[in-house]
């Protein structure tokens, strides 16, 4: 499992001063007409706090030949094609089957031969994501074809610019060239911002509000983000963390929260496992609507003119999880990275007795 511990202390002050914030009374009661009424904190904004989750079927770009609303047959096919994916790749394994050639598969693996998991371990989601009453196709809404845009030429330069420099490092020589979240470090396409479903399983998160700050604990990796509401002074421009520099206000009844200083090294919405895309102008753009008992509408635009080609931005529900968040603990009996590198080495040496022997 590739999972991050996040600080201590970042912790503590996200339990110790970040408590929640209790209701109003009769907020979550109905109204007089028996119409919805938002829940709202003592400070008068709705209240966002709890369990929520964002999984779903409706991939982040649209697929070829779909729109943004799909039919009711399209719904169908994905839904039901998910269910029956479940029911062929639940099936109790063989333990004394073969196993699978070099480069080959098994009708089990979902992900490959090498760790073999099948669909018992994974939670994508049973349903296509629903807003406004429309099935959604994607979770971009704009641009139009519901894709995420090209690079700039000044960002393709900065890849090769990276790649020209990873190319004189073997992809097991050090630590610090594996992928952040293989090192337990972050998971940015869950964290964000923004914070999108991964496909796989865990797209959960515990929000904490406060009159001055709400908390996004990800489960993910459990990566906690804490955005500080007001118009207190940014971060100077050469402190750029993980997660970035997120503030937030509210505007009517919707937590809008702009984000900024993301740390250079995260992994660019669109174009994971490329580091080293981000530029200085990266910025976020976020709206938190609680829309009704059940549902978040969560929106996001990204705004970049020396990264993208153009700006893009969706939506996506998050609906309240009828449950609760485990610790995703990463390093605890985590002796993955160890041994990639010690099987490089292993293999390092084995090629240097090979070629003594043939001398």
């Amino acid at each position: 499992m590739m999972r991050y511990c996040v600080s201590l202390l970042a912790l503590c002050a996200v339990t110790a001063t970040v408590a929640p914030v209790s209701l109003v009374a009769a907020q979550t009661a109905s109204g007089t007409s028996g119409a919805w009424v938002v829940p709202r904190t003592a400070d008068g904004h709705p209240d966002l706090q709890g369990n929520w989750t964002n999984v779903t079927l409706t991939p982040l770009e649209r697929r070829s030949g779909e729109g943004l609303i799909l039919t009711p047959e399209e719904v169908t096919r994905i839904e039901q094609g998910q269910a029956d994916d479940v029911v062929a790749t639940t099936q109790a394994s063989d333990p004394n089957r073969e196993p699978p050639p070099a480069g080959g598969t098994d009708p089990v693996c979902i992900d490959g031969p090498r760790t073999c998991y099948n669909s018992v371990y994974i939670d994508p989601g049973e349903r296509v994501a629903v807003v406004n009453g429309e099935p959604r196709g994607s979770l971009i809404t704009f641009p139009s074809d519901g894709r995420i845009p090209g690079l700039t030429p000044e960002a393709q330069q900065r890849a090769e610019e990276y790649q020209e420099f990873r190319s004189g490092f073997g992809p097991y020589d050090h630590v610090e060239l594996r992928p952040l979240s293989e090192r337990c470090f972050a998971w940015t396409i869950s964290s964000g911002p923004p914070m999108f479903p991964n496909g796989w399983y865990n797209n959960n998160y515990t929000i904490v509000q406060t009159a001055d700050h709400l908390m996004i604990m990800t489960e993910m990796v459990h990566d906690a983000r804490i955005i500080r509401i007001g118009s207190g002074p940014r971060l100077p421009d050469h402190i750029r963390p993980w997660m970035g520099d997120s503030w937030g206000h509210w505007d009517g009844d919707v937590l809008v929260v702009e984000t900024t200083n993301f740390h250079p090294m995260q992994e660019l919405p669109g174009y994971w496992e490329q580091p080293g895309l981000f530029s200085d102008n990266f910025k976020v753009i976020e709206r938190f609507s609680r829309i009704d008992q059940e549902t978040i509408l969560y929106e996001f635009e990204i705004d970049d003119p020396t990264t993208y080609t153009e700006p893009w931005g969706g939506e996506i529900p998050m609906k309240a999880l009828d449950g609760q968040l485990y610790e995703y603990a990463c390093h605890e009996g985590n002796y993955s990275l160890e041994g990639i590198l010690g099987g490089a080495r292993y293999q390092e040496r084995v090629e240097a007795q090979n070629q003594d022997e043939q001398k």
